[in-house]
């Protein structure tokens, strides 16, 4: 859903014959929500402004003036099967109860990851014990954090109990790091039958081994806008894939190109060492934040003048479209604003008549205080 609030009022600023601004162009996309198709076909001589204001913010009341870039990485371990070993105890592992959450909006809230929890819990008993990984799965969307992960697992029949007492000494460990984040996760072991089958154990020591070595989470923070994350990678999901294969997908975000791509190198680097093939997409571009912006300046100075307070300066941890517009319009001064929107994105997505109101009187005052080119 979209209620087309920023269409609306380009249509009507262009039908009418009494607002007072300079020479105008309206840019209208499709598929914002979805795939950023529109967005990503215009082409590089479509425009002649130099000034973008973006009507598609949520929150009357707030200016904001970057967002960052994508790009997601898949990862694929080839593996052998081998006959599972005789005289083991096979157990299900799992992880649940974590709350998830986006993996731009939520990172910086210390939230568990469910795919590097498991993980934790494998690598140990493997480095204790030995283990034999039959499967493993978690998370499933590449923008989301992983909430809940799977693992069937061999040990010698002999460490049973050991199986036990590790599980004890692990669950209070991620309960306590967890407690304010994800109070509810939680860790269980069930007894399950012999798998046909195993990984071998050199792809399956370099897999738990990477997966520990991959970062995950806040990788740096911006110095332009305080509190913003700058840069964060997302462990997003594990997968048993056909023909052998283990499919690991990640996302990485940053508003600054150069940090995207190098946290990109790293997760390249860790699974490159452990033997995996890795695969970057293409991506979409960051916006970064500009606080000397000149429109900035002029919509602060207009808010201020209009409702005696200044407006709130923020940038997302997410994707815009500003982005994809200044990486093909480079010199494009930008700042983006909207009416206040609840449930967007969603069929329950509504507006606050009253924020319209507001953020109408301020786009109109924008427009006729924007200072003629020299």
């Amino acid at each position: 859903a979209d209620d087309g609030i920023g269409v609306a009022a380009s249509l009507a600023i262009l039908a009418s014959d009494d607002i007072a601004h300079g020479p105008i162009e309206a840019l209208f996309t499709v598929d914002e929500e979805t795939g950023l198709t529109g967005a990503k076909a215009l082409q590089k001589d479509f425009l002649s402004g130099t000034i973008l204001l973006n009507l598609d913010s949520e929150e009357e009341g707030q200016l904001y003036i970057g967002c960052a870039g994508g790009k997601g990485t898949k990862i694929t371990f080839h593996y052998k099967p081998e006959p599972a070993p005789q005289h083991y105890y096979w157990f299900d592992v799992e992880v649940n109860g974590l709350n998830g959450g986006h993996s731009g909006g939520d990172i910086d809230k210390g939230l568990g990851n469910a795919n590097k929890i498991l993980n934790r819990f494998l690598w140990t008993l493997d480095r204790k014990y030995g283990l034999a990984l039959a499967e493993i799965s978690g998370g499933n969307l590449h923008n989301a954090i992983a909430r809940e992960a799977h693992a069937k697992v061999g040990v010698p029949f002999d460490k049973k109990e050991s199986v036990i007492v590790e599980l004890n000494h692990f669950i209070p460990v991620i309960e306590d790091e967890l407690r304010h984040a994800d109070p509810k996760v939680k860790v269980s072991v069930q007894s399950s039958e012999t798998p046909s089958s195993v990984i071998d154990a050199a792809t399956s020591k370099n897999l738990l081994n990477a997966i520990y070595a991959c970062p995950h989470g806040v990788m740096g923070m911006s110095f332009d806008v305080p509190g913003l994350v700058e840069t964060s990678t997302n462990l997003a999901s594990v997968k048993m894939g056909g023909d052998d294969t283990i499919i690991i997908n990640t996302s990485q975000r940053s508003s600054t190109e150069s940090l995207k791509d190098d946290t990109a190198n790293k997760i390249n680097a860790v699974f490159t060492l452990a033997g995996a093939e890795v695969e970057h997409g293409d991506g979409y571009p960051g916006w970064k934040p500009n606080p000397n912006s000149p429109i900035l300046h002029v919509a602060t100075e207009s808010y201020q003048r209009l409702f005696g307070v200044a407006p709130e300066i923020k940038a997302i941890h997410a994707g815009l479209e500003c982005g994809l517009f200044l990486d093909k319009y480079p010199y494009l001064d930008m700042v983006s604003c909207g009416p206040t929107v609840t449930g967007a994105h969603s069929p329950d997505e509504k507006i606050e008549i009253a924020s319209v109101d507001k953020w109408w009187r301020f786009i109109l005052d924008i427009l006729k205080n924007i200072p003629e080119k020299k």
